[in-house]
């Protein structure tokens, strides 16, 4: 039984275990901490080690590095005895190195303890960096100790975390297993760092506003309520960053951003999770068409600085942000996938009639340019692959976006849709307060026709507008779905770290 233990904890293992052989191994595990803490050996009362050196570092820096004494720490991720030799790797958050260990020098007593040690433990180990026969780059340890003990086995090869409920459910294992889930995540670190470095760099100030807010605005969605019990007052997780930084825009700031969770109380799918990073800027003095080569020009340079390079794999996708984005109306828009010219719909009657005629399903709320915004999520979004600003959108789905002085059915508003979803949305801000103010009383007639997701009406922002909001273009972007765009996931739990999961009954 020992040896089929062994060969459980082996690298080269590729059947799953059984629940007995499990049980055996969990069972084994924990008599081996016993022994150790009945020694007087507990890892756990270990509280630091002086590591000198990563894996990736040694690897990079191998002709200053060899043969001379490093110090690494990490988890054991295979082993392979040879006697009174062995070789086991070390993974820490760079990499992975190889480690040779043998008695004659690192000692018996060390050894002996070495070979109950299990995959998965993590340890510290001193030695002098050479390069095997086979020209692996390596560390002869002369020193060895454990750190932590692992009472739980890691999946081999990662064979028994493929379901990817699982993976997600459990992401420290996922991160331990594969190097590339790790390289996803710090290259969304880096895509966060590059945006602030671009508005950092273009003179904006990053600022905080409230996750807690009294009023569900900014944007058309279901909210999540708490209530704040020393208020006594029922309170909402934010759905947008919008109106809190408008105030300060209000109060003279001419540039601010903000990089932060919002919370959405909607489905969940590849593309939407209840609580998601936004990245909202405003900025004085400026329109949505500055807006829009702002944008263009963020995220050249975002992706130019992670990839490299300014064309982006995306699934069977060659997406190029080094051009130009292409730019054009929701009308025309619609017109050029179906034929229908909105211009030419006049009337409430003419709109559902040709919705009919597209079979094309509106509720009896529904005004022309929400028909429009219809025609356009079923026949024109999943045709944007490559980088389109889609402009000048109907004024009955923008509430907060200043009309059009030549079109006042519309707004000076655009969204940015890539790969055929939509990954920002920016305006020209309204800030006339009366407009802002019938606004909001259309929202509130939606919201009592049955709409969960209209706004509601925000006094203390209409009389923020009353003291005088320059004109301001303003801008909102979903930085997962930049990420999953830079990274080529699928998913956007593929690029949470801790994506909302039902719970396990």
């Amino acid at each position: 039984m020992a040896e089929n233990l062994e060969n459980l904890q082996s690298a080269e293992q590729t059947a799953e275990p059984t629940a007995e052989e499990l049980s055996e191994v969990l069972r084994i595990r924990r008599e081996k901490f016993a022994a150790l803490k009945e020694a007087g050996k507990n890892p756990f009362e270990q509280t630091r080690y002086d590591r000198t050196a990563y894996a990736q570092q040694i690897a990079e820096r191998f002709d200053e590095l060899e043969n001379q004494s490093v110090s690494i720490a990490g988890r054991i991720m295979s082993k392979r005895s040879m006697g009174k030799a062995s070789f086991f790797d070390v993974a820490d958050t760079s990499g992975k190195i190889q480690v040779y260990i043998k008695m004659n020098i690192i000692g018996e007593e060390t050894y002996e303890q070495f070979k109950k040690w299990d995959i998965g433990d993590i340890v510290g180990v001193k030695g002098e960096v050479f390069r095997t026969k086979h020209g692996e780059i390596s560390i002869r340890a002369t020193e060895a100790i454990l750190l932590s003990k692992s009472l739980l086995p890691l999946p081999e090869k990662f064979h028994g975390l493929t379901n990817t409920d699982l993976r997600y459910r459990q992401r420290y294992v996922d991160l331990i297993m594969n190097p590339e889930v790790r390289d996803v995540f710090m290259k969304r670190s880096l895509i966060i760092r590059e945006l602030r470095n671009f508005l950092d760099s273009k003179g904006y100030l990053e600022v905080e506003t409230p996750v807690l807010h009294n009023i569900a605005g900014g944007a058309a969605a279901r909210p999540f309520i708490t209530h704040h019990n020393t208020l006594n007052i029922d309170m909402y997780l934010r759905i947008a960053l919008e109106l809190h930084l408008k105030r300060l825009i209000v109060g003279g700031f001419d540039k601010v951003y903000e990089i932060g969770r919002v919370f959405r109380n909607e489905g969940m799918d590849t593309k939407h999770n209840p609580e998601f990073t936004m990245l909202e800027f405003y900025q004085a003095y400026s329109n949505y068409e500055d807006i829009m080569d702002l944008t263009e020009e963020l995220l050249r340079y975002v992706t130019q600085k992670v990839l490299g390079t300014t064309t982006v794999v995306y699934g069977s996708e060659e997406i190029d942000l080094g051009k130009p984005f292409a730019r054009i109306t929701m009308v025309e828009a619609v017109k050029k996938y179906t034929g229908v010219d909105f211009d030419e719909i006049h009337t409430l009657e003419q709109a559902r009639a040709v919705a009919k005629e597209h079979h094309v399903q509106y509720e009896e709320r529904h005004l022309k340019g929400d028909i429009l915004n219809l025609f356009f999520d079923e026949f024109v979004e999943d045709k944007l692959i490559q980088p389109t600003f889609l402009m000048d959108h109907p004024v009955e789905i923008s509430p907060l976006s200043k009309r059009k002085a030549d079109k006042p059915d519309y707004t000076e508003r655009f969204e940015l849709f890539i790969t055929g979803r939509e990954f920002a949305n920016a305006f020209s801000e309204l800030n006339d307060p009366i407009d802002q103010k019938e606004r909001f009383e259309h929202q509130l007639e939606l919201k009592a026709q049955g709409d969960e997701e209209a706004t509601d009406m925000d006094n203390d922002f209409i009389n923020a507008l009353e003291y005088g909001l320059p004109p301001t273009g303003g801008f909102g972007m979903g930085v997962d779905r930049l990420v999953m765009l830079l990274t080529n996931q699928p998913s956007i739990r593929d690029v949470l770290l801790f994506p909302t999961m039902k719970p396990i009954a």
